[in-house]
């Protein structure tokens, strides 16, 4: 069976083709390097030709809100016109945990945006709603910098290993379209500015983080209910603590210090 992926040589992306391939599938990695662009439609019929199931986990360049829903919006336009001439049975995205109720986030309402051109495309579809990535933290303290601190909310949000969303996604890719919404989430809540100062100073980053109700993450103030996953979630097994424990080998920081915040 013939599955491309789109954006297939990104972090989730990439991970996929290979768990996709291992069970005996035919898988193509498109992207813009291998000649496949959803902005332009370049390389797309050819691309999708004998094509049963596509896998969408492309993501915008930006995060800016204008730049974002154009984004989403061409993408998801000519990827879902392509997959119907070309006779495609089932539509799979990967879309974000509280898409729906943090409607401030520019990025977030693009990502609706996507999942609403879906909905209404009339192909069979997966939506699979993750959570934040661990790998992602790192990304938020950076999104959040001001001046020489970092300002996060104290909201709750429920991280989830990349890795663990990847098995998600091709159990779901390999389903029956649900012709709905999945969620997926990690096994711990955690206030999102503690978590964000456990990995800077596990990275050797020294920077204040100030904790602030009012401070926007992506544009938008949140509560204890925006990011975590709901009660039939599907939940990762991967544990924070564990996950840090093995990127601390990965980061060039004194082992010994980063061992002590992993476990602070």
């Amino acid at each position: 069976m013939k599955i491309v992926v789109i954006g297939g040589s990104g972090l989730i992306g990439s991970k996929l083709v290979n768990k996709l391939r291992s069970r005996g599938h035919e898988v193509l990695a498109a992207s813009p390097e291998s000649g496949v662009n959803t902005i332009t439609g370049e390389g797309l019929p050819e691309a999708l030709a004998g094509a049963r199931i596509v896998v969408d986990v492309a993501n915008s360049p930006s995060f800016e809100a204008a730049a974002a829903l154009k984004f989403f919006e061409t993408s998801g336009a000519n990827l879902l016109a392509a997959e119907a001439s070309a006779g495609v049975k089932h539509h799979v995205a990967l879309s974000i945990v509280g898409t729906d109720r943090v409607r401030d986030s520019g990025y977030l309402r693009a990502k609706l945006a996507q999942e609403n051109l879906i909905e209404r495309s009339g192909i069979p579809y997966s939506i699979l709603r993750s959570t934040q990535f661990f790998e992602f933290i790192g990304r938020i303290a950076q999104a959040s910098q001001d001046g020489k601190s970092v300002r996060v909310p104290s909201a709750l949000f429920q991280p989830v290993v990349s890795a663990d969303v990847v098995v998600e996604l091709a159990d779901i890719t390999l389903g029956p379209p649900a012709n709905g919404i999945v969620e997926v989430g990690g096994p711990e809540r955690f206030r999102m500015d503690d978590l964000v100062r456990r990995v800077l100073r596990a990275n050797g980053d020294e920077r204040e983080v100030i904790t602030d109700a009012h401070a926007r993450y992506f544009g938008a103030e949140l509560n204890d209910e925006s990011l975590v996953a709901g009660s039939d979630a599907h939940i990762g097994s991967k544990r924070f603590e564990d996950w840090m424990k093995n990127a601390l080998s990965q980061w060039p920081v004194a082992s010994a210090a980063m061992a002590s915040a992993a476990t602070r």
